[in-house]
């Protein structure tokens, strides 16, 4: 029997079209407008820090690509249960370092850069076995990119310096995290 499927080649497309229109403009497409400013400040944070642009705008890029990527996978229940175990795990842990960063803002100089690091670490390494099977070497090198840039120690202790240049970026991006968990989104 032949192993060809329209299903599976139309998901290969979406994915494909949706990975090369990872723009600004089509992003609001596909991303909530709180999502989408917290984006922006990681953009910002990420020039500033690195003092590359592109660097910075490959960063989000990734991000947005990957993101699009999952949901496409899920919207096409491509995930066994096993795997939907494990992007449940990923969910909660996504939660907890959200609720872990808010607390950091909220309380200043409880900030441990070991403690976000290793959250974001152990969320890339799930989000690693989720796609294991369903996405490329280079999507995983993707992930990495994105988890590796935003669980730098260095920069995560001088984001959250309460008297760092990263403060005001900080303060937006703890607004719209909260604004996700009241929502329930994140």
């Amino acid at each position: 029997m032949d192993a060809f499927s329209s299903k599976d080649m139309a998901m290969k497309a979406q994915k494909k079209i949706l990975s090369t229109m990872a723009n600004k403009s089509s992003v609001q497409m596909f991303i909530d407008d709180t999502t989408s400013e917290i984006l922006d400040e990681l953009y910002r944070i990420s020039k500033e820090y690195s003092g590359n642009k592109s660097e910075a705008q490959k960063v989000i890029k990734n991000l947005i690509k990957i993101a699009v990527k999952i949901g496409v996978l899920f919207k096409n229940n491509r995930f066994s249960s096993e795997e939907l175990a494990v992007a449940h795990d990923f969910k909660k842990k996504l939660h907890m370092g959200a609720m872990t960063a808010i607390s950091f803002y909220e309380v200043d100089f409880t900030f441990d850069k070991t403690v976000m690091s290793e959250l974001l670490t152990s969320c890339r390494d799930l989000l690693l076995k989720l796609v294991n099977t369903h996405l490329t070497t280079k999507s995983h090198g993707r992930i990495n990119h994105v988890f590796n840039h935003y669980s730098d120690p260095e920069l995560l202790t001088k984001l959250y310096d309460p008297n760092g240049p990263f403060r005001p970026n900080l303060t937006r991006i703890y607004k719209g995290l909260n604004k996700m968990v009241e929502d329930g989104t994140i």
